[in-house]
């Protein structure tokens, strides 16, 4: 894997946030397709199967990195801005909905490596890699709706991953949290991560919480988001044809709060 590069960048907004990435000559910064804000004279784009991480990978092996990302629901491709001037220029990047963007320092991390969810990456300095991973629960994940599938970055560079609403960072201390499903946005990846049931079954009727629980254990670091995309569509449109949208269930939005 390739030493990522150095970017310098600013987020800019309150309720929709943008992040502006300043580049140097031949610096680099990976994102998803559509992403794009703006981008100043003198950075070029391409669009390339996979992160550029490894860059002697072989054709079946960017084949089969690209289309994992399928699984997570993201595009086969990602976009790579490059500046190619002679001096510093800018591109920016908007965040899909309201919400706030989380600038993230790899090299910061326990073995450099950050776990999101499935849908929260934004951009990030070349060199860093993106994979998935999978919750290792597969019945829980399967029926819970979210956490099944999520994504893991690998890198010692900067990534931004996109939260919805307010984001709230917590520190734990060889301690257990339980979270609603869709608010956790990342984790360091020596936290242990499951989804399990609400309680009994009167509360997972009646309670208004969902039938299952995010729990996260262990020391490290913690993102949780306010408002999921999922809970912002129902609160938009609770009756309309996207109402579903972000549930991984094999059973859809049936059990969904």
């Amino acid at each position: 894997m390739t030493r990522s590069h150095e970017i310098d960048y600013q987020i800019k907004g309150e309720s929709i946030q943008i992040v502006e990435i300043e580049l140097d000559p031949q610096e680099t910064v990976i994102a998803e397709a559509g992403a794009m804000l703006f981008m100043e004279d003198g950075i070029t784009f391409e669009t390339k199967m996979g992160d550029g991480a490894n860059p002697n990978q072989g054709i079946f092996d960017k084949l089969l990195s690209a289309g994992s990302r399928i699984i997570t629901g993201e595009s086969l491709f990602m976009t790579h801005f490059t500046n190619r001037g002679n001096r510093k220029a800018k591109v920016g990047f908007s965040a899909p909905y309201p919400g706030t963007i989380i600038p993230v320092s790899l090299a910061d991390s326990p073995g450099h490596e950050l776990i999101v969810q499935k849908d929260g990456f934004l951009c990030a300095a070349y060199g860093t890699k993106l994979s998935i991973t999978f919750n290792r629960k597969l019945g829980s994940g399967l029926v819970g709706g979210e956490g099944f599938i999520l994504q893991k970055l690998q890198g010692d560079g900067k990534a931004f991953v996109h939260a919805g609403g307010t984001v709230i960072e917590r520190t734990l201390n060889n301690e257990t949290l339980r979270v609603d499903t869709g608010c956790v946005v990342a984790f360091e990846s020596q936290i242990d991560f499951d989804v399990q049931t609400a309680g009994g079954l009167r509360s997972m009727i009646f309670g208004g919480e969902g039938i299952f629980l995010a729990t996260l254990r262990g020391t490290g670091k913690i993102w949780l988001q306010s408002m999921p995309i999922r809970k912002l569509v129902q609160a938009l449109a609770p009756y309309g044809r996207n109402s579903g949208k972000e549930s991984g269930s094999l059973l859809g939005g049936l059990f969904e709060s």
